[in-house]
């Protein structure tokens, strides 16, 4: 309890030293209690920022304006743009620097120049642990001097669940990991818009039949994966596989989208090939 109040103080200093600000927000854990916390600390200081596009969840896109509306957050809502950029479409293994491009420039174009406030701050809300894993976003967001309030303070993901409990935040503290539906989509396999609707529908037809929060729908070269943990994809028996692939063909037929239908094991980043 100690370190956890230690690592608020720390916060609160960071955040001091960013106002004004713009927080990106994308309606994960991370940006979500970033958010609040940024909004207890900075008051009318912070605007949160929330890109509308088909590879955002539709839970999350709802989650920031239902926590907008409740908390009083000022948002804009926005569309970044990204789907104009061929480099982004692609998919290559550094997509998300494509993104983050557009995203951060976007925010800069409608609150730095739009707004005429330079110093206002880009915030994301990057944690300590995201440092250790390949995230070409962050070079984007170099560009743009965007500041990682919770790297500054130290602050890994441990540490953002357990303040978000502190904040009685308990749904978001709960909150699976959920990168963008463009990650699903298999390096080299161009981005569509159809194709996200899809997955996204997917996987909110696949939590209401299957109990476990972590749930994938991927397409890859091989066809359509679904990816379930352990003891759910050991749980479902070959009628539930049958079952869940005919309503899961369907929807793909409706999105346009082709290939057999898959079950596996989940793992993590596994639509993502790098060249080593």
């Amino acid at each position: 309890e100690s370190k956890l109040s230690l690592l608020l103080e720390k916060l609160e200093a960071v955040l001091l030293d960013c106002s004004p600000a713009a927080a990106a927000v994308s309606g994960g854990v991370d940006s979500m209690t970033l958010a609040f916390v940024a909004r207890r600390v900075l008051a009318d200081q912070v605007t949160i920022y929330h890109a509308i596009s088909p590879a955002v969840p539709s839970m999350a896109t709802q989650r920031v304006k239902a926590y907008s509306q409740v908390q009083g957050w000022s948002l804009t809502t926005f569309n970044a743009g990204e789907f104009q950029d061929e480099q982004y479409v692609a998919n290559p293994a550094n997509r998300c620097f494509f993104c983050k491009t557009n995203l951060y420039d976007s925010i800069f174009e409608q609150i730095i120049v739009n707004a005429k406030a330079p110093n206002v701050q880009i915030l994301s809300g990057t944690n300590l642990d995201d440092l250790s894993d390949y995230r070409p976003g962050l070079k984007a967001a170099e560009k743009y001097a965007v500041r990682h309030p919770f790297v500054e303070a130290g602050i890994d993901k441990a540490g953002v669940r357990a303040l978000a409990h502190e904040f009685g935040l308990n749904d978001i503290a709960e909150l699976p990991a959920a990168p963008c539906l463009s990650s699903r989509v298999e390096t080299g396999i161009p981005i569509e818009k159809d194709k996200l609707h899809f997955i996204d529908k997917a996987e909110i037809m696949l939590r209401e039949a299957i109990t476990s929060p972590t749930v994938r729908c991927r397409i890859r070269k091989s066809g359509v994966v679904i990816e379930t943990d352990l003891d759910e994809y050991t749980g479902l028996s070959t009628q539930q596989q049958s079952d869940l692939s005919s309503e899961i063909g369907v929807l793909a037929e409706q999105y346009g989208v082709s290939g057999a239908i898959s079950f596996e094991q989940y793992q993590r980043g596994s639509a993502f090939l790098r060249d080593e």
